[in-house]
């Protein structure tokens, strides 16, 4: 027997909610992957404690999405019972884990974002999201300043981990744009409170960027004309990867509880 797959609605609150929630769930899978890997035990610790964080912030938003959809869809069937294509997250969440400057990279540009973001969503006209974003924005700061506190140490190492940074920094910029590119979707959310548009947040991420990319002795990279679709369920080759080990269980064993 295999789990049925289930369809979403396109109701631009819940889409919007889609794209906060799998974008953290990704990034999760991603960040835990790390788990019995990383470069020291208290480094092993702390990405697994991250990767955590982030889980739970999506097992938040999605629930409310499922809500707000009134399907009768839970988080578990949110996470686990979508195609590909239905997946809203920003596609720097499923790029591979690389190394660890890699790694570092992407945490320091996604800490950045989500901080801004559940800022801004502590506002928000539907209480539970901004009761949410109340906890996650304690975490997505401890989550900046960790990732920023490496990637400095790093681009200041030695000549190997900051070529390594460099090439990290130069590799994953261009996926940034995505997060910024706002849409009907993040109009609808703005008009009714529900959260920001996620282009309003972009002076303040590349202020913020800046600051750390200063601080590392780093260069902004140049904007590259290029804009990745994760958001519209236009996916890497990675993506299905992820999916693959993500939703084996639930998939194999429908309604399987631990």
């Amino acid at each position: 027997m295999h789990a049925a797959s289930i369809r979403v609605s396109s109701d631009p609150q819940v889409q919007y909610l889609l794209r906060v929630g799998d974008t953290a769930l990704i990034l999760a899978q991603r960040i835990t992957e790390w788990t019995g890997h990383a470069p020291v035990l208290e480094e092993d610790i702390a990405l697994a404690n991250i990767g955590l964080d982030l889980l739970g912030q999506a097992r938040g938003v999605l629930t409310r999405a499922g809500e707000i959809e009134g399907a009768g869809h839970d988080e578990d069937q949110l996470a686990f019972l979508r195609e590909e294509r239905d997946f809203r997250n920003a596609t720097i969440a499923e790029l591979p884990r690389g190394d660890f400057a890699y790694t570092v990279v992407r945490n320091t540009m996604m800490a950045t974002f989500f901080k801004l973001l559940w800022g801004k969503l502590v506002e928000s006209s539907d209480a539970e999201v901004a009761a949410i974003a109340g906890k996650a924005i304690k975490e997505a700061r401890y989550h900046q300043q960790h990732s920023a506190d490496w990637l400095v140490r790093l681009a200041l190492g030695t000549d190997e981990s900051k070529q390594r940074t460099k090439r990290a920094l130069d590799d994953l910029w261009r996926f940034g744009a995505e997060l910024f590119a706002s849409d009907a979707v993040d109009e609808a959310a703005a008009q009714s409170g529900l959260g920001p548009r996620w282009g309003d947040l972009k002076d303040a991420w590349l202020a913020e960027m800046g600051t750390v990319l200063a601080a590392a002795q780093l260069e902004v990279p140049a904007t590259a004309p290029f804009l990745s679709n994760g958001k519209q369920g236009v996916h890497s080759e990675h993506m299905g990867f992820i999916l693959t080990e993500m939703q084996y269980l639930q998939r194999a064993f429908p309604g399987g509880t631990w």
